[in-house]
């Protein structure tokens, strides 16, 4: 039996939390002092704490008392309960090592999710549930997974960075807990998605994907929820929604941060309750889904600031898997660029040219900013500028990957600058840097640039940057 502590100096939340935890099947003890709480913690082991961050311990707050509890029990999953919400605060505590910093009061749902992402999060840690390692030798390194009607290759990675997420896959997969899938732009989290059903008890059902970075306030609902005949203007006849069409397989909400606050609310509710009521009609319809979302900004911090439903996030946040960029990649780099060549030979119906010494070099150094998405776009490039018998050199590589930068175009003029290039060098650069600062996420850079989502994309089109 998994055992759980709580410790907050309000009685009344250590009983409603021991209470529902409880019914849940756990072993929960609970103490309304931190000093107290650590003699428990020496005398007995547990799965989960629940720690309140502001105690009246006059020597002991949330903050020391999750370091001692660390020191003394690392395997323990420690979760920071907060009345006062502070984005510093559950940086700090994180970087520490708490496992969650939530905020208070939890309902039930929220702790009794808490807790099972907890638990299962250690167990992949473990791997206590995985059946013993396939010999890396006999592994497959790519499969073929659905996508987008065609049959898409998945390409597995053989490093350590890319083990832990496939071994992540591979315990959440058979399960029906929600899942939100972290990562930057362009690191493959539609791909993970359907990797994710391919391996579930739901792959022989529809997985349909939504993109709610592209969806208007008022076009969501009706993409999500489906509409009447008549609705609203331009509704000429009735139509169904992604849940209705997701019926008994997957549903897939990419960039779900993009969601307005309203239909964050109606979202949550259709979640609760497994029934769908689509726009002007007073009829409910019953979904069975399974829910993945997907994101490139921390949602937990747009939690914190107001920006998304902490009741919502809490609903899907089952699980999370973070999808590493592919900088942190690096060893799988060759087998990418080998699988994408001849993912590109296979779309060509040719053979490529052989890679030089010197792209490869200049593959190993570069960022990769639009990471595999921008990889695979480059094999694309230079396979077609390429011939059969021709090495491919640098030339044929976008201006971005060159070894050195290019000196700035000078006019004809002895020692006058060309101002268009200057001008097109610095906008390419500031973009650049606002792009890494935010982790490539556009919305948040366009937003810190003062331009609109749209001008940004025409930007990154004019100046050939691939994310």
């Amino acid at each position: 039996m998994k055992t759980i502590l709580i410790v907050d100096d309000e009685i009344h939340i250590c009983t409603l939390l021991t209470t529902i935890l409880t019914k849940e099947g756990y072993k929960v003890d609970h103490s309304v002092s931190g000093t107290i709480a650590l003699k428990m913690i020496k005398e007995k082991s547990y799965d989960v704490i629940f720690c309140d961050y502001r105690l009246k311990d006059k020597e002991i707050d949330g903050s020391i008392l999750s370091l001692r509890i660390r020191e003394m029990s690392p395997a323990t999953s420690i979760i920071v309960m907060t009345g006062y919400p502070d984005v510093r605060v559950a940086i700090q505590l994180i970087k520490q090592g708490i496992y969650d910093y939530v905020v208070k009061p939890l309902n039930a749902s929220q702790a009794i999710l808490l807790v099972q992402k907890a638990l299962l999060h250690q167990a992949v840690i473990s791997k206590e549930q995985l059946p013993p390692a396939t010999p890396l030798a006999t592994s497959p390194v790519s499969t073929y997974v659905s996508h987008r009607g065609q049959l898409s290759r998945f390409v597995y990675g053989t490093g350590n960075t890319s083990k832990e997420l496939h071994t992540q896959i591979k315990l959440i997969a058979p399960t029906d807990y929600s899942v939100i899938i972290m990562g930057e732009t362009g690191t493959g989290k539609e791909s993970v998605a359907h990797l994710i059903h391919s391996q579930s008890k739901r792959k022989n059902k529809p997985l349909v994907a939504i993109d709610c970075g592209s969806l208007s306030r008022e076009l969501a609902s009706s993409e999500l929820f489906g509409h009447e005949k008549g609705a609203f203007t331009g509704a000429i006849q009735a139509r169904i929604g992604a849940f209705q069409e997701a019926h008994g397989g997957t549903l897939f909400l990419d960039e779900i941060g993009n969601l307005s606050y309203e239909v964050q609310t109606a979202l949550l509710r259709t979640i609760q309750e497994r029934v769908v009521r689509p726009v002007g009609s007073t009829k409910e319809v019953s979904v069975d889904i399974r829910i993945i979302v997907a994101s490139n900004e921390d949602l937990q911090q747009a939690v914190l600031q107001g920006r998304f439903r902490d009741d919502l996030y809490y609903r899907l946040n089952e699980f999370t898997i973070n999808v590493p960029p592919l900088r942190e990649r690096r060893e799988d780099l060759p087998l990418f660029v080998t699988t994408f060549k001849q993912a590109v030979e296979d779309e060509l119906e040719r053979e490529c040219g052989p890679l030089s010494d010197e792209v490869l070099a200049a593959f190993s150094s570069y960022a990769w900013p639009g990471n595999i998405r921008e990889l695979k776009n480059v094999m694309r490039r230079i396979c077609l500028l390429s011939t059969e018998k021709e090495p491919i050199t640098t030339d044929y590589l976008p201006e971005e990957l060159h070894p050195a930068p290019k000196e700035l175009v000078m006019s004809a003029v002895p020692g006058e600058a060309n101002l268009k290039n200057v001008t097109r060098q610095a906008e390419y650069q500031k973009i650049l840097d606002v792009l890494q600062q935010v982790r490539f996420n556009k919305s948040q850079a366009a937003r810190l640039m003062n331009i609109d989502r749209k001008t940004l994309y025409n930007k990154l089109h004019t100046l050939n940057i691939l994310l």
